[in-house]
């Protein structure tokens, strides 16, 4: 999510029985690194790990590419010039489309979902007093943001401000993912805070993700061509009072861990976050906006 933190609770089960005769060997290989703060990994079914290095340096471009335009920690990020100046002329395409996914999860989830929550979560993060954190709540509202490809403007220049932690990893999932495949992989399994599983493993099965919770691993699924995502509020605490996914407007935290797949992972990413605002029965209707969407897991 942040460098200050991951709230996604996902574990890739790695390790495999022993392959049937039928089964094609295949060679594996494998990255480890950061995307936005964030563990990351890779693995790239066919190829050796020589082979794999010019993918590599090509993955590691587009993550640093994708750092300029996503991240709150770079200074010179497109978004931390939003941040600051409340304007950003030219906004990168990716931006815009992250923007304009975040509107529908606003609009389908009646609010929970909305990246003006910024000047809360800081004010939390940083021991705000009930008066500060009513004064920061008053700036969210993502009506009163203007997107277009001219530009970008916030409501209150200073003071409002953009997070895009809950639907950025999965935007960047998705980014890496789409760069596989134009060099021609149809095999591979992608983390970059978010999972992302192209074909299938070495061995020809569908991959096998382990979906965790608070108190660990509580399901398992398959994956093939399909993304997952999964949020857990409480996985960090706010100056160690408040869960890291915020009710916009006072919601309260509703579930303790949730995960959605997808055929992407930003909309995996974005619907995982702001169902855990969400009563139960507001669920499926929610996931009936987006086709494909479908709940995996709900603690």
């Amino acid at each position: 999510m942040t460098r200050l933190s991951r709230r996604r609770f996902l574990t890739i089960s790695a390790a495999c029985a022993a392959l049937p005769t039928v089964a094609r060997a295949a060679p594996v290989a494998r990255w480890r690194g950061t995307a936005l703060g964030a563990p990351a990994s890779l693995q790239l079914v066919g190829l050796s790990d020589a082979q794999a290095e010019p993918i590599i340096a090509a993955l590691e471009a587009e993550l640093d590419r994708l750092e300029n335009i996503f991240s709150l920690y770079r200074p010179d990020s497109q978004l931390s010039r939003l941040n600051r100046d409340g304007t950003l002329p030219a906004p990168a395409p990716e931006l815009l489309q992250v923007l304009a996914q975040s509107a529908a999860l606003h609009d389908a989830t009646g609010g929970a979902f909305d990246p003006t929550v910024q000047p809360l979560w800081m004010a939390l993060a940083t021991g705000a007093t009930d008066a500060e954190a009513a004064q920061a709540r008053a700036l969210v509202g993502w009506q009163g943001v203007s997107v277009s490809a001219d530009g970008i403007r916030l409501p209150h220049p200073g003071r409002s401000a953009l997070t895009l932690n809950g639907i950025a990893q999965g935007a960047v999932t998705d980014r890496i993912a789409a760069l596989l495949r134009a060099q021609g992989l149809t095999d591979a399994l992608v983390d970059m805070g978010e999972i992302a599983a192209i074909g299938t493993r070495a061995d020809g099965s569908d991959w096998r993700v382990g979906l965790a919770g608070p108190e660990g691993v509580t399901r398992r699924i398959e994956l093939r061509d399909r993304a997952v995502a999964t949020s857990a509020p409480d996985a960090t605490q706010l100056a160690g009072r408040h869960g890291h996914i915020l009710g916009p407007q006072g919601q309260p935290v509703r579930h303790r861990a949730v995960s959605v797949s997808a055929p992407d992972a930003a909309l995996a990413d974005g619907l995982s976050t702001a169902l855990c605002l969400l009563p139960a029965d507001r669920i499926a209707p929610v996931l009936q906006r987006f086709p494909g969407a479908r709940l995996e897991m709900l603690i």
